[in-house]
């Protein structure tokens, strides 16, 4: 027994030793266990750097890099891209295709011409960033539906259904509730897109024969 006092009192002793007393502040560096990479040789914004030969530590970015929230238009008579300046959501000017608002006001109808190409743009588009959590036909059933992710919007629920189509563009460069902003990834036209896109899919779920032409309507018959 004698000897297991003698070691509690020496850990005890080590343990007041490498941590100090209450209250006292060392000038030297803290000893980590774990230092999770906290300090790493890095190069800083706006530093100097003598691993480059200019001495300048940020560097320009690789030729053909698009920014997050840009895309690279079809060159003009070829189908090669060239990089150019795209309409951005962060830099446009404050009007109805970039915001999705008139006035003070969410707008409504697509600012683009609803064709094929379009449809077929926003499929691909949805497919990429919408379709996990909001499921192919947009019921909201997701893949992130079935491990336990609630709140997903069905776009079928009337308040989708009447909701103005700039507020769903807002939705998706901003989030809303527990769905993050999209704004940084899909481009203010993709957003237009994934928009005709989720009409597409509201009409295919929710179309009456009333909606159809009397020329749509006899191909029906």
């Amino acid at each position: 027994m004698k000897y297991f006092f003698l070691a509690f009192a020496a850990v005890v002793l080590a343990v007041v030793l490498i941590a100090g007393p209450r209250g006292y502040k060392s000038t030297n560096r803290p000893f980590e266990f774990f230092p999770d990479m906290d300090r790493q040789p890095k190069v800083k914004a706006q530093t100097e750097s003598v691993f480059f030969a200019d001495g300048i530590g940020p560097r320009q970015a690789v030729p053909g890099t698009v920014p997050l929230g840009w895309d690279i238009p079809a060159k003009a008579g070829g189908d090669k891209p060239e990089m150019q300046r795209a309409t951005n959501g962060y830099t446009a000017a404050p009007d109805y295709f970039n915001t999705g608002k008139m006035g003070d006001r969410w707008g409504d109808g697509l600012p683009v011409p609803a064709t094929a190409a379009l449809m077929k743009r926003g499929q691909d588009r949805y497919v990429i960033n919408c379709q996990i959590c909001h499921g192919a036909n947009g019921g909201g059933n997701g893949v992130t539906s079935k491990y336990g992710w609630v709140g997903i919007a069905n776009y079928h629920d009337q308040r989708i259904v009447d909701m103005a189509d700039g507020e769903i563009f807002n939705t998706i460069a901003n989030g809303k509730n527990t769905m993050y902003g999209y704004g940084g990834n899909i481009t203010v036209a993709d957003r237009w897109a994934i928009v005709a896109y989720v009409r597409a899919l509201q009409k295919a779920q929710l179309g009456r024969p009333s909606d159809l032409t009397p020329e749509q309507q006899a191909n029906l018959k």
